[in-house]
């Protein structure tokens, strides 16, 4: 591809840079399509294998994990070698593991295939991160991280909905088989595109060391930064409701409005879908506002959660038939806002040969204790109190998330003040 006259603040031309862009949105599209897929299949594999709530839910808790665990190391390849390579190897890897579930033959070995898609994902939501930060201009950063991460409530709405209706006219088994094929073919493209060279890590000096490059120097980069750290557990109490609901409204959708499995998981996802709005709409507003004050960062994300706590509250503990579900609408679009500002934090506070490690650890953290503990919780109260009494306490989890968000705003100024600005150069 012709790489023509570029822009200042970019490393490619506009077309190659969106180009590469598209591609990454497709993988992570793919990625969580083949995380959510499972969720509106759950009454077709209760029927067929005799699984229990807990059981539905221990097939998304396991992707992520695999994703808490190799996540951090896959992180450094991706900062020290190469982020295009690690990706597309990432992306193989979870595409081919998606379509090994539909050879499965017992839950055990459905649960080690779904662990596998985690290996396989472990990455990329830093890798992609670190890409796109250095691919747009800082000013843009937000923006296009919010349209990145657009990617999600999509691939989450198309896995809810495509498993639904796959399952009920072929068969469960098939979906898996049927979604690993795209996400294979991007991978493969992927592979040839181009990227800015691994920044070494000369940090910022001190009175013992010319350059701090030792692992404690390391260490005290991402400790030395209360932003980075109120960011990374703010993330995970959103992030906990956010997997809770891709896991579990359907199924809430079921009971609370009599609709079957089709149509809940299509009401479902018509809710995710929203969310889609959400993240573009954060990033261009918080860009905005970032210019009269740089702590819109975080400061954005606490407004949006708060209001987002809010909703989900009304929604489950007052309102039933179509006034809930507008008020869930409305949600869906809310609940994401904050998570264009809140990944660029992580970005902007610590040094530009970390950045795939920094949201690597901000992910371990909300999957942790978020993503991976959300499913099964629900599940588990689920099967002791019923379905709406389990989604009671996501409320309160958007509202610790708006507090900590809150706390890392009054840091923020000062920690991306200490970041050293260095010159990202492409390869050639």
């Amino acid at each position: 591809m012709t790489i023509k006259k570029i822009k200042p603040g970019y490393l490619f031309s506009t077309s190659y840079t969106n180009y590469i862009f598209v591609l990454l949105f497709l993988l992570y599209m793919f990625d969580y399509i083949d995380r959510t897929i499972v969720s509106s299949m759950f009454t077709f594999m209760e029927k067929d294998w005799g699984l229990t709530h807990t059981q539905c839910g221990l097939l998304v808790s396991s992707v992520y994990w695999a994703i808490v665990i190799l996540t951090f190391p896959i992180s450094i390849l991706v900062d020290r070698w190469s982020r295009r390579k690690t990706i597309s190897v990432m992306a193989i890897v979870w595409s081919l593991a998606t379509g090994l579930c539909a050879f499965t033959g017992t839950f055990t070995q459905l649960l080690l295939a779904r662990m596998l898609i985690g290996v396989g994902e472990a990455g990329y939501a830093p890798g992609g991160t670190a890409m796109i930060a250095g691919l747009y201009p800082q000013e843009k950063r937000s923006q296009m991280i919010g349209l990145w991460n657009a990617s999600i409530p999509l691939g989450m709405a198309l896995g809810m909905a495509l498993g639904g209706l796959i399952a009920s006219t072929l068969g469960w088994k098939h979906a898996f088989g049927l979604v690993a094929i795209p996400g294979f073919i991007v991978a493969l493209l992927f592979y040839f595109i181009k990227d800015y060279k691994t920044v070494g890590l000369n940090l910022p000096k001190t009175e013992r060391h010319e350059e701090r490059t030792t692992r404690s120097a390391i260490i005290n980069e991402f400790l030395q930064k209360p932003s980075f750290i109120y960011t990374s557990f703010g993330l995970a109490a959103v992030v906990f409701v956010t997997t809770a609901l891709m896991t579990w409204l359907p199924r809430y959708l079921q009971e609370a409005g009599g609709l079957d499995a089709k149509q809940a998981g299509f009401r479902g996802s018509i809710v995710l879908f929203l969310a889609i709005i959400g993240g573009p709409l954060g990033g261009f507003l918080t860009d905005r506002w970032r210019k009269h004050s740089i702590r819109a960062r975080l400061l954005f994300p606490t407004l949006t959660t708060s209001i987002s706590a809010v909703l989900l509250f009304v929604a489950v503990n007052f309102a039933s038939g179509l006034s809930q579900y507008i008020i869930l609408l409305i949600f869906g679009i809310s609940v994401t806002a904050f998570s264009s500002a809140a990944i660029a934090v992580t970005q902007d506070v610590i040094h530009a040969g970390l950045r795939a490690v920094s949201y690597s650890i901000a992910v371990v953290v909300q999957n942790l204790l978020g993503a991976s503990m959300a499913p099964l919780v629900v599940g588990v109260l689920y099967d002791k109190f019923g379905i709406q009494q389990a989604l009671l306490i996501l409320p309160f989890s958007l509202a610790l998330g708006a507090l900590l968000f809150f706390l890392g705003s009054r840091h923020y100024e000062s920690d991306f003040n200490k970041v050293p600005k260095i010159a990202l150069e492409a390869e050639e």
